[in-house]
């Protein structure tokens, strides 16, 4: 690895940090010892060739250590140049410019397109552009109190389905978080709780589909043109055939529904049945394929991650467990439905916000130059990759006081707050921000309270979860703990650990 920021065609170059003006103030760094558990990054320069296999095997352990530090890093290839932004204003530049300045890269929608179709993930241009105008309806205004009683059941329908759990065995409960953010997905979308069989056949779809590396792909990073074909593996390509196959089937109910007007006020009767303001057009079947593929992985897949992550951090934080359980138990009326509780379930929140902070859902944005760019003095030329990486900024330890530990109440303090203004991107940011941030962050507040309320969660010995990163951050093995029934009697939260 070099120690200037010189081309290294093997190997990240990054500015030395004794020549790096800090754009924020010095954040203290904790000690690596017992903090929740992180990939190894490597170490050295690697060739090209190590390091795609690298990446095949784990996207955030193929990169180097000193990217906790590094305000910007170079990546040289004979195909390509990459260049790793944690400057927060260089953050904010690219999530700020016109789309067209910093378009989706292609090289992630080629690996993502067997899935994701033309989805609003990956599009780009006037595309991208109708599809948000069609799309935006649907999460806008008051419609996520709309959409809180379909959170509500499904988080009530999930801990009902783990009191069978509930007898001190181990429980994989990233395959539990699936389960119940797929229900939410299903019953906000279609109005239907989703079956054991169908969240069980999805989970494994998809989790199958990333193990396949689909962003990965060799023909992605090769330069040729667009019009030529890329080639995907078998198991890609039959992951996502049996994926879309799911959703092509509800998509093709929900159409029959609308066409006899018996179809519920639900999101796909809004997405499918707005037309674009300017015009006039609206999603056909297999637009509305994409779309709901992208929504079962953006709001599937990442709130599964994000809820298993932030069980197991209080497991691992028994006083912070406790708090969050208090919290709820005195909050929550189980007999009733009401939106208000989200406003009194600060812990939970601020609990949910730290596992994303420490386990982004999505570890890497990447957007592609269409023009020359000059990034803190360096000059950047057109069709280079530019990575936004979560995973680094969230733990930049220039930014953030203890930035490898697990301590939700950072979030009531300055460092904390300036963090979250300036280097926390888990829902994107900008134009391209996620049109159910806000959505996502309500979702996890309740569910985690009403399954923390209900239940006891302890670590499993020598089950150490080993986070790893493809489409999603996920558990390489998965999360296991053990859950004990709580007693349901309220209590008054206690004083906030600091």
């Amino acid at each position: 690895m070099s120690s200037d920021y010189s081309a290294d065609p093997l190997g990240y170059s990054a500015e030395p940090p004794a020549t790096v003006a800090n754009p924020a103030p010095t954040a203290r760094v904790c000690p690596f010892h017992d903090t929740p558990p992180m990939p190894q990054a490597r170490q050295g320069k690697v060739s090209v060739w190590q390091y795609f296999r690298l990446f095949r095997r784990d996207i955030l352990s193929a990169q180097p250590r000193h990217l906790f530090r590094a305000w910007m890093a170079e990546f040289r290839t004979i195909f390509f140049r990459s260049y790793l932004c944690n400057d927060p204003e260089l953050v904010d530049r690219v999530l700020s410019a016109p789309i067209s300045e910093f378009p989706k890269s292609e090289r992630i929608r080629v690996g993502l397109k067997p899935l994701l179709g033309e989805s609003i993930f990956i599009s780009n241009g006037p595309l991208w552009e109708h599809q948000r105008r069609i799309i935006d309806p649907a999460f806008e205004g008051g419609r996520i109190k709309t959409t809180f009683s379909a959170m509500w059941d499904a988080g009530v329908a999930a801990t009902e389905r783990l009191a069978a759990l509930a007898d001190g065995r181990p429980v994989e409960i990233e395959a539990q978080t699936s389960h119940v953010a797929m229900d939410v997905i299903v019953r906000t979308l279609f109005s239907m709780p989703v079956e054991q069989p169908i969240a069980a056949a999805a989970f494994a779809e998809f989790r199958d589909h990333q193990t396949a590396q689909p962003v990965a792909n060799l023909t992605a990073i090769l330069p040729w043109p667009k019009w030529m074909p890329r080639y995907h593996s078998r198991q890609t390509r039959r992951t996502a055939q049996r994926i879309r196959g799911l959703i092509t089937q509800l998509v093709e109910a929900r159409a029959v529904l609308i066409a006899t007007g018996k179809a519920p006020d639900d999101v796909a009767t809004k997405i499918m049945t707005t037309a674009d303001p300017e015009t006039g057009e609206r999603f056909d079947l297999t637009e509305m394929v994409d779309q709901v593929a992208i929504f079962f992985l953006a709001g599937h897949e990442t709130s599964a991650a994000a809820l298993a992550w932030s069980l197991y951090l209080l497991a691992r934080n028994p006083d912070w467990q406790e708090q969050v359980a208090a919290e709820a138990q005195a909050a929550i009326d189980p007999d009733k439905i009401y939106f208000s509780v989200l406003s009194k379930l600060r812990r939970s929140r601020s609990v949910f916000r730290e596992a994303m902070r420490l386990y982004p859902p999505v570890p890497m944005l990447v957007r592609e130059t269409t023009c020359p760019q000059n990034f803190r003095g360096r000059e950047v030329p057109k069709g280079s990759q530019v990575i936004l990486s979560a995973w680094h900024l969230h733990r930049h330890e220039r930014l953030w006081d203890e930035p490898h530990q697990f301590n939700p109440a950072r979030w009531d303090t300055p460092n904390g707050r300036d963090g979250l203004r300036r280097a926390f991107i888990p829902f994107s940011a900008g134009p391209r921000v996620c049109p159910g941030s806000a959505f996502a962050m309500a979702e996890g507040t309740l569910i985690l309270a009403l399954l923390v309320r209900a239940f006891r969660f302890d670590l499993v010995p020598d089950r150490v979860p080993v986070p790893q990163a493809h489409l999603t951050l996920r558990a390489r093995d998965g999360i296991h703990l053990r859950l004990t029934p709580r007693s349901p009697t309220p209590s008054k939260p206690p004083e906030t650990t600091q």
